[in-house]
């Protein structure tokens, strides 16, 4: 079985995201836990918690991950920014271990004019101290691809296999592969042969075993942009043939893969129009 989803809107209620999942025939999921773009924490109720594993339960739907605000910077030289990284990645990690939520996606953080290597080295003793601070968290903590724009950190392989080299608790963590932004940072996966030397790449520096899931998402600018905007499955600049690269290679059929284009535009369910392109791309 594939495992495949997108990421869906939690009005309503946590597991309102489970159900309606389960409406598009997804077998994966991903969600925020709270609202991303708000400092203001959340903490969830017993009701909270026993609605959503009963969402699980009536739907199948087990493979899910939560993305982290995106307000945290676990690069920034700016200490009260950092301080609030912390502590909304540690309240992430508890919400996320209280749904039995497995992982945990984070774009490592930009380093404001700080540097490249001071900057991983921030992002990899937060990681340490959110860690130590939640030390029974059962999920795991995914570190995204990005596009690299600006200051941001994660946007070549090098830089991710770095931070997982400096964080004490390696079997705490794993890589999430976005395709817009790796495509955007300059892997090409439009060809069989390109597609398939970005993933020697990927094992070379990060490895596979690493990897835990997977953003399908088409990219609006060129290989190499740097710019993070998505597209719509087969619509943008990575074309459609990459996508049933991935969603045929058997070495990452155990992975969750994830949608994340742009959604309803009036009457039009783009999430039902990108599903469906996707499955029609698998090969029984």
């Amino acid at each position: 079985m594939i495992l495949l989803g997108a990421h869906l809107s939690i009005a309503g209620g946590l597991h309102k995201a489970v159900l309606t999942a389960y409406e598009y025939g997804c077998t994966a999921l991903q969600i925020f836990t709270k609202n991303a773009n708000t400092w203001k924490e959340r903490s969830l109720s017993a009701r909270d918690i026993e609605q959503f594993h009963l969402a699980r339960e009536q739907t199948g739907i087990s493979s899910i991950c939560s993305h982290t605000s995106y307000l945290i910077n676990l690069a920034s030289p700016e200490p009260s920014k950092y301080e609030r990284s912390i502590m909304a990645l540690e309240q992430e990690l508890v919400r996320s271990s209280q749904l039995t939520i497995p992982y945990v996606v984070m774009h490592p953080g930009s380093h404001m004019g700080m540097g490249q290597a001071p900057g991983l080295r921030r992002i990899a003793d937060g990681i340490d101290r959110v860690f130590d601070r939640v030390p029974a968290a059962t999920c795991r903590l995914i570190l995204e691809t990005t596009a690299g724009q600006g200051s941001n950190l994660g946007h070549n392989f090098e830089q991710l296999a770095a931070i997982s080299d400096m964080v004490d608790a390696k079997e705490r963590i794993g890589v999430c592969l976005d395709t817009c932004h790796a495509f955007a940072a300059g892997y090409d996966l439009r060809t069989k042969t390109a597609y398939e030397q970005t993933m020697k790449t990927f094992d070379t520096v990060v490895g596979l075993d690493h990897l835990r899931v997977i953003h399908l998402n088409d990219a609006k600018k060129g290989l190499g942009s740097r710019i993070d905007r998505h597209e719509h499955i087969g619509k943008g600049e990575i074309g459609i043939d990459a996508f049933s690269f991935i969603l045929n290679d058997s070495k990452l059929k155990p992975l969750p893969k994830i949608l994340e284009t742009p959604k309803k535009k009036g009457p039009v369910d783009y999430d039902r129009i990108n599903l469906n392109r996707l499955r029609s791309l698998i090969i029984a």
